[in-house]
């Protein structure tokens, strides 16, 4: 618990660091562009990570998972940077199909088609989970966030020259791009220096043959890496599609604000994941904690919403976005239901059961898209923002279902795998990988 709160504290810290920047360029974004061109802004920026999201691995649990071993990582880390190449090759394609259909779809005017799929390039070039999970195998999660740090700091350096002489959507895009190079960059140069990376080991086959069970567990992985982006920048390219580039741009910002606790959520469960994997008989014990702990974070940060979620809005993003306030106070209520989460996912998958947690996760999803148009038309954004809240609830409900059916199952055949009728101890769902 000692080790897990340290990591947590550095992932904290760089978390700190990239909110308090994000708020500088958030503020320069909104106040040059105005609603509506924050609203293209947004829509370009959320189809660039839906396209990396849909087509990225979740390569750093591949890395954490079999790069444990007496043999160290080589081999883990040669079938993560083959999936990341997969990735870029396959997002690319699906990039230029979305981006040629964007017009049918999507209010975007013609001269920024063009930087949208530049930008989508951009983002799956910089796609950097596999150095990420060299550093997380071996605890180094300071280097890591200091690595981490150079995008906020990119990207408000950049919103300010954009700010200066180039007050354009294009000018933005490419402050926000040259972030995500140059935190890739550092990523790479961080593990490199940490762990030697043999490209000769790059390949499809040798995790898979000594693994009867990699490729289930890739595309379960991938799944549900893939719903989380769907939850988030999918619903941010929907609302657009819907309600037009001003619905958008203002549930943006509400979603990047309420939100922030998604963003802890996601950041409790990179802390916690590797000490699941390596500490198999108190797994249970830590997630446990964790939830309890994250329950009470979580209800501090609604309450903050509450009282101070206007003032944040129209201090930091303007006048004009002050009445997306009751939408971000229910984003905020949908990240304190996915912190408390955080930990039970992170057990599922840590058990071998990220088909079980992707499975969870689907349905909700799914039917937060299915009912987003008659949310819209019921409440605009507020009714958007419940959709969220929705399928939070109902997949942080099913992983606590999940992981309670992994007790009884163990619990059950804990007799038939002794010599005798003794009674064993409480069995530890984290055993099951």
């Amino acid at each position: 618990m000692r080790r897990l709160f340290t990591n947590m504290g550095w992932l904290l810290g760089g978390r700190g660091f990239n909110a308090v920047l994000s708020l500088v360029y958030l503020a320069l974004a909104t106040r040059t562009l105005g609603l509506d061109g924050f609203g293209h802004f947004a829509i370009i920026v959320a189809l660039g990570q839906m396209v990396t999201g849909l087509a990225n691995f979740q390569t750093w649990q591949f890395v954490v998972r079999w790069g444990a071993g007496e043999d160290g990582p080589g081999e883990a880390t040669g079938f993560a940077i083959a999936l990341d190449l997969l990735s870029v090759i396959f997002g690319a394609v699906a990039a230029g199909i979305l981006v040629w259909t964007a017009q049918l779809w999507l209010p975007l005017p013609d001269d920024l088609l063009w930087v949208a799929f530049g930008f989508c390039i951009v983002s799956l070039l910089s796609i950097r989970t596999t150095p990420t999970g060299l550093l997380r195998l071996r605890f180094q999660y300071a280097k890591a966030t200091a690595a981490e740090a150079v995008q906020p700091a990119i990207r408000a350096g950049g919103a300010i020259l954009a700010w200066l002489f180039m007050p354009t959507v294009t000018g933005f895009i490419l402050a926000w791009a040259a972030a995500e190079v140059a935190v890739a960059a550092a990523l790479w140069i961080v593990a490199a220096k940490q762990e030697r990376i043999d490209l000769s080991r790059v390949s499809l086959r040798e995790i898979p043959r000594d693994h009867p069970d990699a490729w289930r567990f890739v595309w379960s992985t991938n799944m549900s890496g893939s719903l989380t982006i769907a939850g988030k920048q999918v619903m941010i390219l929907m609302v657009g599609s819907i309600g037009g580039e001003a619905l958008a741009g203002g549930f943006r910002v509400a979603s990047q604000l309420g939100q922030a606790l998604v963003s802890l959520a996601q950041t409790v469960s990179k802390a916690i994941y590797p000490e699941l994997v390596h500490a198999k008989e108190d797994a249970l014990i830590i997630a446990r904690r964790m939830a309890n702990i994250a329950l009470i974070g979580g209800i501090l940060a609604v309450v903050v919403s509450l009282f101070a979620g206007r003032w944040a809005l129209e201090v930091i993003a303007g006048p004009e976005f002050g009445g997306f306030y009751w939408a971000m106070v229910i984003l905020a209520i949908a990240g304190a239901v996915e912190l408390v989460g955080a930990s039970l996912e992170s057990l599922l998958v840590s058990a071998g059961k990220a088909h079980t947690a992707f499975m969870v996760r689907a349905g909700p999803t799914i039917l937060a898209l299915l009912m987003l148009d008659i949310a819209i038309d019921w409440n605009g954004a507020k009714g958007a923002a419940f959709t969220v809240l929705g399928a939070s609830a109902l997949a942080v409900v099913g992983f606590y279902v999940a992981m309670l059916n992994m007790q009884q199952i163990r619990i059950s055949l804990a007799p038939a795998n002794g010599t005798s009728g003794t009674k064993k101890p409480d069995p530890d769902p984290a055993q099951d990988s």
